[in-house]
């Protein structure tokens, strides 16, 4: 039998040139689409047209979640109720319940990909914010949160006319371990807090109503993919059979902190298992991963639900069952909901027939899914009598919402190399601006992956030319097998400045394709180093890409005289980048991750999930926390047009933890102790304020990081991000930035066995370019 994977082939975008079809369709054409029939939102429990329905208590919104469900429940079939184990689900007439489509993606704005979502002339666009590995830059919580306030109400007016659903598979809080994964641009980067951090922002910002109403959603979010997912296709290695051999330690170290936060502190309404295996288990068939870690431990309230297509693989691919009905069976037994894809529609009753799964499991599994759309408003009747019913295409591409994207992406772009005199240029002394680059005139570049259709596009050609007189030069495509060196030389050569935009695009990178080399593609490199060598002013490199690049020749190069990096910065992208390149703005991000040198990805094979260096085997270890090597840049770099001074005003040099008399560790010398269960932990704190002085000529805002080197016991990170803020500053201003410290949260570690130890004796704290020694004693 042959596998069917046309669902996930159209979701992937595997080719390059459909890609590009596609989304120049989608902006050109889908506008024109004649309107579809739907033209108003799908719900169920429409007692104004249909008032028999008011006697079924599904249908009364003064009854509780739990009980509606329960009611609901009781009154449908079997095969109704497999019908609603997919994400195309059924529809049961005889008790006012139309068909729901579960799948719609919002990664950074409403997007196509999904059959949930539609754009044609009723709603023709959506905001387009920068790809999140950029908003991540900007180490800010509050824009993370009002990016996801914004595209909700954008959802929610989608709905309302019948172009979008109400369940959003967004967002990606996979870490970003390898440089090379084609889906790093989809996440928060290679760090577990900032990843946190970012999860829980966005999924509040998605879910949380403005009524006050807590267990109500405005839209439901999802965090994905659980767990241990980053690879797509390396080397004929794919997702779909990858089997990612995990330490505990890692896993709960590195891989699912992001997925407990965004359960624990973000509530979120779902969370989607991964296409790979985590040691020889796949995950959407994984009892302990699901039942026994995100419903048992972290007590998720919502439902589960599996990458798209997951199971056919777990079938086809993995060949972890020897029969479609045990594929069904193992995932439903396992914790699973809801499948996207037909598997469970197909196989479930077969399943059940077998004995291989009981009908009380596939009530645990829809009555998740039913209450998810309980707390809706699903089952509430007409959304127009609820609190979103006013929202329409008035409030999509708003001109706040526009704005929106292009702050995010001038608060996310990171200055990496400014030689003085170089940036920012003005706008009065540069007669002639040469652009040059690949990515200087190409609108679908800037929005990336799992993009919808922009309100309007500014590139970074016509954001450079709204200030000063350009000319352009392609010099190359994104592959650059051939630069047009001498034709770019020639403009560079006359021009007061020059401005090179390069980097990738979703044909280099992107979900089903990972790198093999982190260099700019082709002759990109030799393009940048002659431009330079006749410029006669400033030159500078702006990077676009999701991922790091190995630019070390430009780093090096006294003609290039300074480096931007502008991940894929969204519809505004361009205007954004000439706000910071013209002084405009005053650039703040921080990289979210390492870019590293071709060596590392020359030595390191992709397939190790390890993240621990390994001096006996020479594995170098993986992002900042644990990787012992020369680096091109280092997380958290990032640079500003003005100049900052720190100095500490508080922060304690010893802290003792109370412990009960009679503890072991009162007379042996411990190293550690656990987080968890020790009596002598609970609300042990301490603050740590540092003024920030702006002793620049330039406002600004100025990101602090806090980062503590923990005692080397337990194999324990080498530097581990805390927590961080932002302070906007006037010139000759200062300010105060108060942390407030959780001993056994933020001074803990993971042991080799996954439980959480508070590491004893000495951490050193790094607070902006200070250093601070604190004792941790009993």
């Amino acid at each position: 039998m042959k596998k069917n994977r046309a669902m996930d082939e159209i979701k992937k975008h595997q080719y390059s040139v459909l890609l590009c079809f596609f989304f120049i369709l989608s902006h050109f054409c889908l506008q024109f689409k004649p309107v579809s029939a739907q033209t108003s939102a799908v719900f169920a429990c429409d007692t104004a047209t249909n008032p028999s329905l008011k006697s079924f208590p599904f249908c009364d919104v003064s009854l509780g979640v739990s009980s509606r469900v329960n009611d609901l429940v009781k009154r449908l079939t079997l095969q109704e109720k497999i019908t609603m184990l997919v994400n195309t689900a059924g529809n049961v007439s005889r008790l006012g319940i139309p068909k729901y489509e579960w799948w719609s993606e919002a990664l950074h704005g409403i997007s196509y990909t999904g059959p949930g979502v539609k754009f044609n002339n009723i709603v023709p666009h959506a905001t387009s914010f920068p790809q999140p590995i950029l908003t991540s830059a900007s180490f800010n919580e509050t824009l993370f949160e009002t990016i996801g306030k914004v595209v909700s109400t954008e959802g929610r007016a989608m709905y309302n006319v019948g172009q979008a659903g109400l369940t959003y598979w967004s967002p990606n809080v996979n870490i970003y371990r390898d440089p090379r994964w084609g889906r790093g641009q989809e996440t928060a980067g290679e760090d577990p807090t900032l990843s946190s951090k970012y999860g829980v922002a966005y999924v509040k910002g998605l879910q949380q109503r403005d009524d006050g109403k807590k267990d109500m959603l405005k839209v439901a979010s999802c965090c994905k993919h659980y767990t241990a997912y980053d690879i797509d296709d390396w080397k004929g290695i794919q997702r779909y059979n990858f089997n990612a051999k995990v330490t505990q330690q890692d896993l709960d170290d590195t891989f699912n902190p992001p997925f407990k936060s965004c359960v624990l502190d973000g509530n979120v309404a779902s969370v989607m298992c991964s296409y790979n295996q985590v040691n020889g288990k796949p995950t959407c068939g994984d009892y302990d991963l699901l039942a026994g870690v995100i419903r048992g431990q972290w007590k998720l309230n919502g439902y589960i639900v599996t990458d798209c297509d997951s199971l056919n693989e777990m079938y086809w691919a993995q060949h972890y069952t020897k029969t479609p009905e045990e594929t069904a069976a193992l995932s439903l037994n396992a914790g699973l909901d809801l499948n996207c894809g037909s598997w469970l529609g197909k196989y479930t009753q077969g399943a059940v027939n077998q004995g291989l799964v009981n009908e009380s499991v596939i009530d645990r599994a829809v009555s998740n899914n039913f209450a998810t759309l309980m707390r809706l408003g699903f089952f509430d009747g007409n959304p127009k009598n609820q609190i979103y019913g006013n929202l329409g295409p008035k409030d999509v591409c708003t001109e706040d919402h526009q704005e929106l994207a292009r702050e995010a992406a001038r608060q996310g772009i990171v200055l990496l190399k400014n030689t003085a005199g170089s940036l920012p240029l003005s706008p009065k002394s540069i007669k002639s601006l040469a652009v040059i680059g690949p990515n200087a005139n190409l609108a679908y570049t800037m929005v990336g992956s799992y993009e919808g259709s922009p309100c309007k596009y500014t590139t970074p050609l016509d954001g450079l030319g709204a200030s000063v007189s350009t000319v352009y030069q392609q010099g190359c495509d994104i592959a650059c097998a051939t630069a047009q060196v001498d034709n770019a030389k020639k403009v560079a050569a006359a021009a007061d400045a020059v401005v090179l935009v390069m980097g990738s695009d979703q044909t280099i990178e992107r979900e089903s394709k990972d790198r093999f080399n982190i260099t700019l593609p082709g002759q990109q490199s030799l393009l940048v180093t002659e431009v330079a060598s006749v410029s006669k002013g400033p030159v500078i490199l702006v990077i676009m890409s999701g991922g790091g690049m190995d630019v070390k020749f430009s780093v090096d190069n006294p003609k290039v005289t300074s480096i931007l990096w502008v991940g894929f910065p969204g519809e505004a992208g361009g205007a954004a980048l000439a706000d910071v390149v013209f002084g405009y703005y005053n650039p703040s991000g921080r990289l979210p991750m390492t870019w590293y040198p071709q060596s590392y990805v020359d030595k390191v094979d992709m397939t190790n999930m390890n993240m621990r260096a390994d001096p006996k085997t020479g594995f170098p270890g993986r992002s900042y926390r644990f990787y012992k090597g020369p680096t091109v840049f280092n997380f958290g770099d990032g640079l500003s047009y003005t100049q900052y001074k720190h100095h500490l005003v508080k922060a304690p040099k010893f802290v003792s933890i109370p412990l009960e008399e009679g503890h072991a560790c009162r007379s042996t010398k411990c190293k550690s102790i656990d987080a968890v269960n020790e009596q002598g932990c609970n609300n042990l704190g301490f603050d740590i304020h540092l003024k920030v002085q702006n002793v620049g000529k330039m406002r600004g805002s100025h990101t602090v990081l806090l980062f503590t080197s923990p005692p080397s016991v337990h194999n324990a990170p080498q530097k581990h991000l805390l927590d961080f803020q932002k302070i906007h500053l006037t010139p000759q201003s200062e300010g105060v930035v108060k942390f407030n410290l959780d001993v056994c949260k933020h001074l803990s570690v993971v042991d080799e066995v996954g439980n959480r130890k508070v590491a004893l004796g000495l951490h050193v704290l790094h607070i902006g370019d200070l250093k601070h020694s604190l004792t941790l004693r009993i």
